[in-house]
């Protein structure tokens, strides 16, 4: 198992390379189309966009490399902002603890998960997509209210999002980034992750127990929700509730972009990061250059078409190398 890591590190650098190339030549083209591209007001509004996805993907990034999926985390983010805000406007907690408010609610789905999955051995896909619908449904009817307002111009919209133009969030994705490469590839819960992804049956019967690992990577998913909440009410302090649906499919693709094996057993956490980047340099690209030329065409469906096309491309990419390394032992 750590030969096979080993031997898909290289491509997985490579692959990180040719994404990091095909952003930088898509900002030179939105760039020349739409010189508002590099604007710092529109550099500075992608950062904040981008810290909520990338921490989304860099959670998720745990599960997929089980081989598992996780469909609840876009919703659970927007409902533990939800919630967490409901309790804030009704002076039932102060701001500051909105913050562990948003981490609990996250953790305690991410452990629901867990549960379900290695311990009732429901499937991840029907698993997840339970929780989701669940999340989605009662943050709102707990909620009562269509719309749930952060305060703007605070400490924490300062802290999490945007101070004096200096997109303090992507400072504290970048952090949770080098905690996420540390528990991944320095840490005994990231090596067992990894061997759950490449053979589970083999490390179980090695003494590992697999469920507490499976477990843990879903912990960690929804951890990671419940943080992407915080940075999304301090870019967008108004939180529609019943929303979320959609966001779980851009992180995920932004995970297999970045050269996370959709079978498991290979991660690449500052991969997750860069796949999420370019996504949202497309979105944000795309809806600006339409925009200038009055194009009559939707720019979330060209989105979704590039995105497709590029994770299809991706996974095959996966699937190609996989094949070649099986041949080769």
């Amino acid at each position: 198992m750590k030969s096979n890591q080993k031997e898909r590190a290289p491509f997985k650098l490579q692959q990180n390379i040719i994404i990091l190339i095909a952003m930088i030549v898509l900002i030179v083209i939105f760039s020349a189309l739409n010189s508002n591209f590099i604007d710092r007001y529109n550099l500075v509004s992608m950062a904040q966009s981008l810290a909520p996805y990338a921490v989304l993907s860099l959670g998720v990034t745990f599960v997929i490399a089980t081989g598992g999926i996780d469909l609840s985390i876009g919703t659970v983010c927007i409902a533990s902002a939800v919630i967490a805000g409901k309790l804030y406007t009704t002076e039932t907690i102060p701001l500051a603890l909105t913050i562990p408010v948003m981490c609990g609610i996250g953790l305690l789905v991410g452990l629901i998960n867990g549960l379900l999955i290695a311990k009732a051995k429901v499937p991840n896909f029907i698993a997840t997509l339970g929780t989701m619908m669940f999340a989605r449904g009662f943050s709102a009817l707990l909620v009562s209210d269509p719309n749930i307002f952060f305060p703007t111009n605070t400490w924490y919209n300062k802290l999490f999002s945007n101070a004096n133009g200096i997109p303090t969030g992507i400072i504290w994705v970048l952090a949770f980034m080098v905690i996420c490469i540390y528990i991944m590839y320095k840490n005994k819960i990231g090596r067992y992750i990894l061997a759950i992804g490449s053979n589970e049956e083999a490390t179980r019967l090695s003494g590992i127990n697999t469920d507490k690992y499976k477990i843990i990577a879903y912990v960690i998913s929804g951890l990671a929700a419940g943080i992407a909440g915080i940075f999304w009410a301090a870019a967008f302090p108004t939180v529609a509730a019943a929303t979320g649906n959609g966001m779980e499919l851009d992180a995920i693709a932004g995970v297999y972009i970045g050269g996370t094996s959709a079978a498991g057993g290979v991660a690449s956490v500052s991969g997750s990061l860069i796949g999420a980047a370019l996504l949202v340099v497309i979105r944000n690209g795309l809806n600006m250059v339409l925009a200038k030329f009055n194009l009559n065409l939707n720019s979330t469906y060209v989105t979704y078409v590039l995105t497709g096309i590029i994770v299809v491309v991706a996974v095959l990419m996966d699937i190609i190398k996989t094949n070649n390394a099986r041949k080769k032992v």
